[in-house]
């Protein structure tokens, strides 16, 4: 049984004005109404241009048959489905498309991209578009939680090479914190510190790094990660 209906007007004519995406959940249906900006300024082609290129997929190959949508694990809880960012990001609309919540709600699963018959590698794009709404600051206010662990993890990462789990939870939950406000959310697993730690699965050692901490510091610059 099909989750997910995608009904849209042909881009081949000439008159199109608009494409409409409706989605079947247990929710009433919500119609996103993207009006057609061709032709795309020089801009924007050379936006699309950087993404296709860091993502190394041709976006243009996408005809909203839906597949991605239909099996992705988190497209329930997607504000913007997979097939309708890559709608987005094919009209040249980028901060749009990396301010959705569905950026950061794609688990990099791949399922999208295997299922697409056009090959078009939706999870690259994904990954693109999170880099874009950090550079940007456009980043869903409800997904700065997530980007505030991705960040602590990497940042204990780059510390000592391997994650500290003190170290990585301190400084996500002051990030998180800091970002929202939300005293509730900062003790939330506060309990579970004492059974973890009698059952030896805590590390309270603060620090213990790999050997070649150069190797790791060597990495992180070639990724460009700061």
């Amino acid at each position: 049984m099909f989750l997910y209906f995608v009904s849209f007007v042909p881009l081949c004519e000439e008159n199109t004005k608009h494409v409409i995406f409706n989605r079947r959940d247990s929710k009433p249906a919500k119609s996103i109404i993207l009006h057609n900006p061709m032709p795309h300024s020089e801009q924007k082609k050379t936006d699309i241009a950087a993404i296709e290129s860091l993502a190394h997929t041709q976006v243009a190959g996408c005809y909203q048959c839906g597949k991605c949508s239909a099996g992705c694990p988190r497209a329930e809880q997607m504000d913007v489905l997979p097939s309708t960012i890559i709608r987005l990001v094919q009209y040249g609309d980028i901060v749009k498309a990396a301010s959705a919540q569905s950026v950061w709600q794609c688990v990099s699963c791949l399922t999208c991209s295997t299922r697409c018959p056009k090959s078009v590698n939706i999870a690259g794009v994904m990954d693109v578009l999170k880099e874009i709404s950090l550079e940007k600051n456009c980043v869903h206010p409800k997904q700065k939680r997530i980007v505030a662990f991705q960040r602590a993890f990497l940042n204990a990462v780059k510390r000592n090479g391997r994650t500290n789990e003190i170290e990585m939870v301190a400084e996500y939950k002051i990030r998180g914190f800091l970002g929202d406000g939300n005293p509730i959310l900062a003790m939330k697993d506060a309990n579970l510190g004492m059974p973890m730690l009698l059952r030896n699965k805590l590390h309270v050692k603060i620090g213990s790094p790999v050997k070649d901490k150069a190797l790791v510091k060597r990495i992180f610059a070639k990724c460009g990660e700061k």
